[in-house]
C-alpha cells in the first residue's frame, strides 16, 4: 500500500477514535476504571497502564487516571504505573505524530516555524524537561506537537519519564489522601497535609525552573572588559530606535532591534546562535523579556546586562549617538 494512502487511513482512524472517546467521555470515570482493573486480577496495574497510555493518546483527560492511580495502588506503586503509563502515552502520540506529520512539516515549514523547530531541536531533552516541568501547554496536545520536532525519540522518553514524576507523585498521593479521607483511616489529616505541601510545590515549580533557565546578568564592568578584549560579542540593544540615539545614547558597535520588533527578526541573529549576545535597555527590564524570547528560540549564550544602559552612563564610559536633554 501506498505510504502517503496508510498515513492518511491512520489519521482518520485516529480522528475517529478521538471523537468516539471525546463522544463517550463521560463514561470514563473512577468508578468504571475501578471495576477494569479490579477485574484484570493480578494484570489489574497493567490494564491500568494500558488504559492511561491509550486516554492520552485519544485526548482523554488525565488527571482522572492520576488521581484513581493514587486511590488504587497507594502513593508509590500508584506513581510508578500512572508515571509509567503517561510516558507509553506520550511516547505513542510523540511516535504517531511523527509518521504522520514530521516529514510534511519540514517540508511546508516557513522560515519562523522552521527557527522554532531548530530552536527546540537545538535544547533538545532540555526543552523537554522544560516543558514537562512547565505545563505551557496541555499535555495531550504537547506529545503530539513534540513528534513533529526533530527531539530524538529517546532523549524525549527518558527526560518525560524524569521530569513528569514530581508532578505524577503529587498528583497521586491527592488521589491516595482522598481514599483515605472518605475511609476516615488513620492518619487522614497527615494524607491531606503532604498533598497539599506537594501540590504547592509543583504548583511553585515552574517559577523555579525558569529562573534556572535564566542566565545570571552581567555587570557593565564585565561586559566593558570583553569589549576591550575584542571578543566576539554582539550588543544587543531592545530600546525602542529614538532612545537608541536619545539622551543615554548608546556603545559603540551596538546594534539596536527594538524588544517589540525582535520576535519577527530572528532571522537577522541566525549565526549568534551559540555565540555571545548581550542585551541592554536603559535598566535591564527590557533585555530581561529579550533573554527569554531568545533562549526559547533556541539561542544559547544570551545575557543581560545588569542596570542596562543607566549602568553604562554611571560610570563615564563613552557612548555614541546621545542626544542632550
Amino acid at each position: 500500500m501506498n505510504k502517503t494512502i496508510l498515513r492518511i487511513l491512520l489519521g482518520l482512524v485516529l480522528l475517529a477514535a478521538v471523537g468516539a472517546a471525546v463522544a463517550l467521555r463521560e463514561h470514563f470515570d473512577v468508578t468504571a476504571l475501578q471495576a477494569w482493573v479490579e477485574g484484570a486480577g493480578a494484570a489489574g496495574p497493567l490494564v491500568f497502564m494500558a488504559l492511561y497510555a491509550l486516554a492520552t493518546v485519544l485526548f482523554l483527560p488525565g488527571s482522572v487516571l492520576t488521581l484513581a492511580g493514587g486511590a488504587l495502588f497507594g502513593p508509590v506503586w500508584g506513581t510508578l504505573w500512572n508515571l509509567t503509563g503517561a510516558t507509553l502515552g506520550a511516547s505513542l502520540a510523540f511516535l504517531i505524530a511523527r509518521y504522520l506529520g514530521a516529514d510534511w512539516v519540514t517540508r511546508r515549514a516557513g522560515p519562523r516555524l522552521q527557527r522554532l523547530n531548530d530552536g527546540v531541536t537545538s535544547e533538545g531533552w532540555r526543552f523537554v524537561a522544560f516543558v514537562r516541568l512547565v505545563p505551557l501547554f496541555p499535555f495531550n496536545l504537547l506529545n503530539y506537537a513534540l513528534g513533529l520536532t526533530r527531539i530524538p525519540f529517546l532523549a524525549y522518553v527518558l527526560a518525560s519519564w524524569v521530569f513528569m514524576l514530581p508532578g505524577a507523585f503529587a498528583y497521586t498521593w491527592l488521589g491516595y489522601a482522598g481514599r483515605e479521607a472518605l475511609a476516615g483511616g488513620e492518619g487522614m489529616i497527615r494524607n491531606i497535609l503532604i498533598a497539599l505541601a506537594l501540590l504547592a510545590a509543583v504548583i511553585f515549580l515552574p517559577h523555579f525552573v525558569r529562573k534556572l533557565r535564566e542566565k545570571p546578568m552581567l555587570g557593565v564592568a564585565s561586559l566593558k572588559q570583553q569589549l576591550d578584549a575584542g571578543d566576539d560579542v554582539l550588543m544587543l540593544d531592545v530600546r525602542p530606535a529614538a532612545e537608541f540615539v536619545g539622551e543615554q545614547g548608546h556603545i559603540a558597535g551596538a546594534r539596536n532591534i527594538p524588544l517589540d520588533e525582535l520576535a519577527g527578526r530572528l532571522a537577522e541573529l541566525e549565526g549568534f546562535r551559540q555565540r555571545p549576545i548581550r542585551l541592554l535597555c536603559s535598566t535591564d527590564r527590557r533585555s530581561a523579556q529579550a533573554a527569554r524570547l531568545l533562549a526559547e528560540a533556541g539561542f544559547g549564550d544570551a545575557q543581560v546586562i545588569q542596570g542596562g544602559m543607566t549602568a553604562w552612563r554611571a560610570q563615564d564610559w563613552p557612548v555614541e549617538g546621545a542626544n542632550p536633554p
